[in-house]
């Protein structure tokens, strides 16, 4: 199964970059063996002179395009589920073994995902109540696509 990042944003150098590049090297090495590869971060830019609806809309409709038929789509939305580690592990396996060809989370720009967007993803994931930064959101996402790909192998860097 391929596993894509779709974001509005480019993600520049910085502590986050780091974080992400980590995290991706760690998930294509450990993900092969699993049937979760390739990996790989699609970047959308926010477009220019568009503010509210016909913003979200724009954004979510490139998010959306980087979803292929039949692919699984996450959405990550301060309205979704607390999703825990082990639950969101067990749903990759789910859909892998179940023969989906991808999966593919979505971070949307400042003003969220469009309502349709939303609607029509598989899983709808928030990362608690707080708000956080987009481009950390990133790099939490990453990590938790680390951390799925763990415990899917049974590697101890998830404890939980």
């Amino acid at each position: 199964m391929r596993l894509t990042i779709a974001a509005v944003g480019r993600l520049r150098a910085g502590p986050e970059f780091e974080l992400v590049a980590d995290y991706a090297a760690r998930i294509r090495a450990i993900g092969k063996p699993l049937g979760l590869t390739p990996f790989e971060i699609r970047e959308f830019e926010a477009p220019k002179g568009l503010g509210g609806r016909k913003r979200r809309a724009r954004e979510s409709a490139m998010l959306d395009s980087a979803a292929p038929a039949g692919a699984k789509r996450i959405v990550l939305d301060e309205k979704g589920v607390d999703i825990k580690s082990e639950v969101l592990a067990g749903t990759i396996r789910r859909w892998r073994d179940e023969g989906a060809g991808e999966t593919v989370f979505m971070i949307g720009g400042a003003d969220g995902h469009d309502p349709s967007l939303a609607a029509s993803a598989d899983l709808s994931v928030a990362f608690g109540k707080a708000t956080f930064p987009h481009m950390l959101v990133r790099a939490m996402l990453v990590e938790q696509i680390y951390r799925t790909a763990t415990i899917l192998s049974g590697h101890p860097y998830h404890r939980g």
